[in-house]
This record gives structure tokens, C-alpha cells and sequence, in this order.
């Protein structure tokens, strides 16, 4: 089992959809422990203040390094913890990376918000992951993308024992899933390709080949 736990300052996010689908599953089976953590509870004071102006000036506020280093000292527990920062500034997240963090037994998952972290946090972060080449409000999103897709690496997760076999970039970034058709047979002049009706598993095989070489 692998236990992910999740520092935020917007934990009601998480709520719902951790309620549904595989990760509601994943969690009931006991493959997966999910915490979320308010970083107000590790701040001083009656504001909880987690935030604070850039020294040197500049627009926004910046995340304080205090609370976010209580919160881990209280939350890293496990012999093979990885913390991981959520930030644009981090390597780009894919799928070799997901395989690679299912080996952990606690991922740590630290959401920014406003303008980003104290540049002295790095100190006790293991990583910096990206999600994409673009600019969202906080971590939890990311947060969201990076635990679905490292969680469904875990043995039990995804029902079927060989369903990651054949999913979109399971065999690397170069392939793509070949294209997929159920009932009816005929959607508004659409029709399914023949050789799917055939029931000849080696003509299918290869078709399906084919059609993965056209969409790469």
C-alpha cells in the first residue's frame, strides 16, 4: 500500500473526487491511504497565516517556509517517503515518472499557491514536478493528475490484470491507442471496420498495429 498525503490550504477541494471512481475503490480495498492537510493547522497564530510579501518587493504573496516545514516534520513517516513539490518550475510530469513513484511508500504532495514557494523550502523537498507548460492557480489540481496516475501503477488498482498493457503511453511516449468501437455497429452512417467484426484475433492484432503506427 501506498499512502499519499497532501499539504493544501484548500483541502475541501479533494473531497469529492476522491469519493468516486477507481480512487474511491483503490481506497476501500486498502491499496491506497489518501490524507489531506490543512497547512493552516501548522501556522501560528488566530489568522493562520501561511502567506507573507516578497522581501525586495514585487506583486503577490509568497508561501512561508515555518508552517510548510512543521507540516512535514509531522507528516513524513515512512522509511521510502518522497516529498514532491507542485510547480510550474519542476520537470515535466509523464508516465515513466508515475511507474517510477508507485515504488515509494509515502508521496508527500505540497500544493503551492499565489506566487509560489520561500526559495528555502527546497532545502526538504525531493523533487519539483510539472503537470504542463502552462499556469494554474494552486497545486491541487496537479495534486489530482499526479496521485490518479501513480496510484493506478499500483498492482489492484486498475481491476484487470493486464489493463495498463495496452492504455495510451503505457509502452512509452511514442505510442497511442488504437482506435476503439462498441455497439451500435452503425452510428448515423459510421460503421465499425469489418475486420473488428471478424472474430480472427490475428487480423485484428494486426490491424490494431497498423492503426498505432498511423498515430504516432
Amino acid at each position: 500500500m501506498i499512502q499519499f498525503d497532501i499539504i493544501t490550504i484548500f483541502p475541501e477541494i479533494f473531497a469529492s473526487y476522491f469519493q468516486e471512481s477507481i480512487i474511491s475503490r483503490a481506497q476501500k480495498k486498502k491499496l491506497i491511504k489518501i490524507n489531506i492537510h490543512n497547512l493552516r493547522d501548522y501556522s501560528k497564530g488566530r489568522h493562520k497565516q501561511v502567506d507573507d510579501r516578497p522581501y525586495g518587493g514585487g506583486p503577490g504573496m509568497i508561501l512561508m517556509p515555518e508552517p510548510i516545514n512543521k507540516a512535514l516534520k509531522a507528516i513524513k513517516k515512512k522509511k521510502k517517503a518522497r516529498v514532491v513539490m507542485l510547480t510550474p518550475a519542476g520537470k515535466t510530469f509523464n508516465q515513466d515518472e508515475a511507474k517510477r513513484l508507485s515504488k515509494h511508500d509515502q508521496l508527500i504532495l505540497l500544493c503551492g499557491r499565489y506566487e509560489g514557494f520561500d526559495a528555502r523550502i527546497d532545502k526538504y523537498v525531493d523533487e519539483k514536478i510539472s503537470i504542463g507548460d502552462y499556469v494554474l492557480a494552486g497545486g491541487e489540481l496537479p495534486a489530482m493528475v499526479v496521485l490518479e496516475t501513480v496510484a493506478r501503477n499500483i498492482p489492484g488498482v486498475v481491476g484487470h490484470e493486464h489493463a495498463l498493457d495496452e492504455e495510451t503511453f503505457s509502452k512509452g511516449l511514442d505510442y497511442i491507442e488504437y482506435p476503439q468501437y462498441t455497439r451500435p455497429e452503425n452510428f448515423l452512417g459510421q460503421k465499425v471496420p469489418k475486420v473488428l467484426l471478424s472474430g480472427n484475433h490475428a487480423e485484428i492484432k494486426k490491424w490494431r498495429e497498423e492503426k498505432i503506427k498511423r498515430r504516432k
